[in-house]
């Protein structure tokens, strides 16, 4: 039988990360790619790395060389950036990979307002360069992150599939939506199947510092305030990083049915389906780390939006798995990470 070849990239990453892990326990091989940058600090990145047996100092004297893995002998390891256009379409030429998990961007909302340059760059001609890549090889499937936060203005709760995205608040948000465009552009013109997956407020082990629950553990363990926007009036549909994963992977064998326009493309809601407010999110943490929270009260921030709820009925019926870990669950087991950190 034929062991299919697939590319993560953002490998390094949060999400990427718990995918790897994923895959390592099936029959790929598996290539990963990430180029490491300084967005948040990388001594979490070259930490997930690790994990997987990939050495920092082998990462950091190579640029665009392919490194193996000392743990585990069907993964393999570039540290690259996707927007070096003529590089990443060699290449996946060269591996001709049967699938393509792009999950590398420019992330954060907020961030967007300060440097959008970061995210033209990642998320605009880096996304570019995946898509050339993909019709180069004529992949069996891509499947690309996207984000809840392509919803916008949306007010009707669960949010679904079928409803505008045209309302972005903030430039992250419009770049996700361009990939979505870019996406389903390549796969009318060229006929591979692509997926985009809408994620709803990722959490868990391994988890971006910049991103409220690292946030929050790190101010209450140091007895510094942490920032609770809208007042604390904000709901979320949180969705464990495992549950993510799982449906990637159920995922990338199934290849996007043609629509009615004949077009190999579709987008899905990856949520929990259980929206949480705001303060009982912060509720469970503080009860699992055994300490209240210094709470400083402020209003909404610019290009946030006060719900997020996932309808993920599509997602369901397509790969017979839904999101269900709790919060209390997830967020434990965040907690168990966090201390051993």
């Amino acid at each position: 039988m034929e062991v299919k070849k697939i590319l993560v990239t953002g490998s390094a990453g949060f999400i990427g990360f718990h995918l790897v892990s994923r895959l390592l326990k099936e029959d790929f091989i598996i290539f990963g790619l990430d180029n490491i940058d300084s967005y948040y600090d990388i001594n979490l990145k070259y930490a997930r790395l690790s994990e997987h047996g990939i050495e920092r100092k082998s990462v950091e004297e190579t640029e665009n060389s392919v490194i193996q893995s000392l743990i585990f002998h069907n993964y393999y390891f570039v540290k690259a950036d996707l927007a070096n256009h003529d590089y990443v379409v060699q290449f996946m030429m060269e591996n001709k990979f049967n699938y393509v998990v792009n999950l590398a961007a420019q992330a954060g909302v907020r961030y967007s307002l300060e440097n959008p340059r970061a995210y033209t760059h990642s998320n605009i001609d880096g996304f570019l360069s995946i898509l050339e890549g993909c019709r180069a090889i004529n992949v069996e499937h891509l499947i690309f992150a996207s984000t809840s936060s392509v919803y916008g203005l949306n007010k009707q709760m669960p949010l679904s599939e079928d409803q505008k995205t045209d309302e972005p608040m903030a430039l992250y948000a419009a770049t996700k939506k361009a990939n979505e465009l870019m996406a389903h552009s390549y796969s009318h013109l060229f006929q591979f199947p692509s997926t985009g997956l809408r994620f709803f407020t990722v959490y868990g082990p391994w988890g971006r510092p910049d991103m409220a629950l690292f946030l929050f553990a790190d101010a209450i363990k140091n007895d510094k305030p942490i920032n609770v926007f809208n007042h604390g009036q904000m709901i979320r549909d949180f969705t464990y990083v495992v549950d993510i994963v799982e449906s990637i992977y159920r995922l990338i064998p199934k290849a996007s049915p043609k629509n009615i326009n004949n077009v190999p493309f579709q987008v899905f809601n990856i949520g929990n389906n259980n929206p949480v407010q705001l303060m009982a999110y912060i509720k469970v943490l503080e009860s699992e780390l055994g300490k209240e929270a210094i709470k400083n009260y402020l209003d909404m921030q610019p290009g946030d939006v006060p719900a997020t709820h996932a309808d993920v009925d599509n997602l369901m019926r397509y790969v017979d798995f839904r999101p269900q870990t709790t919060i209390v669950e997830g967020v434990k087991r965040f907690v168990d990470w966090y201390k051993t950190r």
